[in-house]
């Protein structure tokens, strides 16, 4: 009930502004799926704008975390966020539902639990990568990235080879936002995603950011680079328009990572900065390690 609760009130807000939605932002159809869109600003460059893929979480919408959305494409990315099987708005049918297994009981879950977010992730890059250009936009199909917060986390890490089953070689960076990953932990495949991954968890973000801060958790068994940053005061949705508090920290170190990794800025390295002395007022805990 608890949870079916956060889910409605999730859903009441991010639908309040999914009715205003902002100029940036479109929708299209990709294989019957609701997508949301936000293009890239200012001139492409001559390999194409790189493409970030972002997962919303359980009973979440493809809009419910517009700021960092729209972030990213001030930035120079192409931004595209399907609605999963179980969103409380647009396409989706089932918010309210049950989960598929317990998030209380990990052991449950296998690479079959939610394989249905792994096609969706799939469909979109298909679709955005298929030619040379999408939606009259020059894509890079050598920079992509994905980005997921809690059940969208646990679903990009999956996609870049928490599931070697699920395991998409395309994906360059991964952005995993108060993911659930205890799984991944447990039995999954963190040591080799072949990709670099900032987690990112909060002080009161009570239910997962242990999962990832732990002695043998999610941060320690991944695979380097990788980037741990965990924020003041911070709860499970500050990840989503609900809370703007932590909306520009949450944005720069966003960014930050992506440009290291699909832009290649490492002279000056963009992070270099935010895990070091000079991290910004908020961030109560960093953890990095690049090789």
């Amino acid at each position: 009930m608890k949870l079916r609760l956060l889910s409605l009130f999730l859903v009441v807000a991010i639908c309040g502004h999914a009715a205003n939605p902002p100029s940036t932002e479109s929708h299209i159809t990709i294989a019957g799926r609701d997508v949301a869109m936000w293009k890239a600003a200012g001139a492409a460059p001559a390999s194409g704008f790189p493409l970030i893929v972002f997962s919303h979480g359980f009973g979440g919408c493809n809009t419910q975390s517009v700021f960092l959305m729209e972030a990213l494409a001030r930035a120079g990315y192409f931004v595209l966020a399907p609605n999963h099987h179980d969103a409380g708005c647009g396409t989706g049918r089932h918010g309210f539902s049950r989960p598929e297994e317990p998030f209380r009981d990990d052991s449950k879950w296998s690479d079959s639990t939610y394989r249905d977010r792994h096609d969706d992730i799939e469909a979109v890059l298909d679709a955005a990568l298929r030619d040379k250009t999408f939606q009259g936009v020059a894509i890079d199909g050598q920079r992509v990235g994905l980005a997921g917060h809690s059940l969208g986390g646990y679903t990009v890490l999956g996609v870049a080879g928490g599931w070697p089953s699920w395991k998409d070689r395309r994906v360059k960076a991964v952005l995993a936002l108060s993911p659930y990953c205890s799984v991944y932990a447990k039995s999954g495949d963190l040591g080799h995603l072949q990709a670099p991954v900032m987690y990112q968890g909060g002080t009161r973000d009570l239910g997962i950011t242990p999962t990832v801060r732990r002695l043998n958790g999610a941060y320690d068994k991944s695979s380097a680079p990788k980037y741990y940053v965990e924020f003041d005061g911070a709860g499970h949705f500050a990840w989503t328009n609900l809370n703007p508090k932590y909306q520009e920290i949450i944005d720069t170190y966003s960014v930050a990572f992506f440009d290291r990794y699909l832009k290649e800025r490492t002279n000056p390295d963009p992070l270099a900065a935010l895990t070091g002395d000079a991290r910004p007022k908020g961030v109560s805990y960093v953890k990095a390690k690049t090789k």
